[in-house]
């Protein structure tokens, strides 16, 4: 989807502000998102991309600045606040139960209930064989302990779990870490479809090749600092390096996709 096509953003974060004592982890960054948009959030380690990625997911408070959702002014103290406003975090680590299976997985701690206040393992079982249907048909092993699975297929039920429950606005660190290139072609695929379904993704990637391939626009961080926001077709992977090692673009830089117009 264009940004043309989206009036409204998904999300602003307004002069975002996070002080550890002297320290300033996000010093002023704005950043915003529309539907059907995957935008790259990079930088070195220690540079605040987490760190703001977490202020949206309700995992830290920011110490000034605004968040809005669709237009209103969001109130984000912890992470249900986060998912009642369709923002759902996928971390590196996954956060999965590994000794459940794909079902416990994905409504844990939302688990479905009968009228009876048992739990209904029937249901969750064919509400997660309709989602993981939608993502990969192939998908097998449904009792196994999620322990048992592939990284991909590990990343795939991160992914059913977060739009199973309306998520609007997805958060994904590092999705291809430790994946092979089936496994990471896989979770490429289900990105791009995400975004055809209007949904907005907030990409943290250390992989430019993922970032080149998935994202419409990249995010740079520099201590603390939002060093650049620009639309993919724009920018070199030098141009990218440059902002997250020296905070700037180089001194001859010019947008690239308007040498391609002229």
């Amino acid at each position: 989807m264009s940004l043309d096509s989206a009036s409204q953003p998904l999300v602003e974060m307004s002069n975002i502000e996070k002080h550890f004592g002297g320290i300033r982890a996000v010093n002023g960054v704005s950043l915003d998102l529309y539907p059907g948009e995957v935008v790259g959030v990079l930088g070195h380690n220690g540079a605040g991309k987490s760190c703001l990625m977490r202020i949206l997911s309700g995992a830290m408070i920011a110490n000034e600045g605004t968040i809005r959702v669709n237009g209103d002014l969001a109130e984000i103290q912890n992470p249900h606040d986060a998912r009642d406003l369709g923002i759902e975090t996928i971390y590196q680590t996954l956060a999965l139960a590994d000794h459940l299976n794909a079902p416990a997985n994905l409504f844990l701690g939302r688990e479905l209930k009968t009228g009876l206040g048992n739990l209904d393992d029937r249901k969750m079982m064919a509400e997660t064989q309709r989602v993981l249907r939608k993502l990969n048909p192939n998908f097998k092993n449904l009792d196994d302990p999620v322990a048992k699975l592939s990284g991909g297929q590990r990343q795939v039920i991160a992914i059913a779990r977060a739009i199973y429950f309306n998520v609007k606005i997805l958060i994904m660190d590092e999705p291809t870490a430790a994946l092979g290139p089936s496994e990471t072609a896989m979770v490429a695929d289900l990105i791009k479809g995400l975004r055809a379904d209007g949904i907005g993704i907030l990409l943290v990637s250390h992989d430019m090749h993922d970032v080149f391939e998935l994202c419409d626009r990249v995010v740079v961080m520099n201590k603390g600092r939002n060093v650049g926001s620009h639309r993919i077709e724009d920018v070199t992977k030098d141009d990218v390096l440059s902002l997250i090692i020296k905070g700037e673009l180089p001194e001859d830089w010019v947008p690239r996709g308007r040498d391609k117009l002229q």
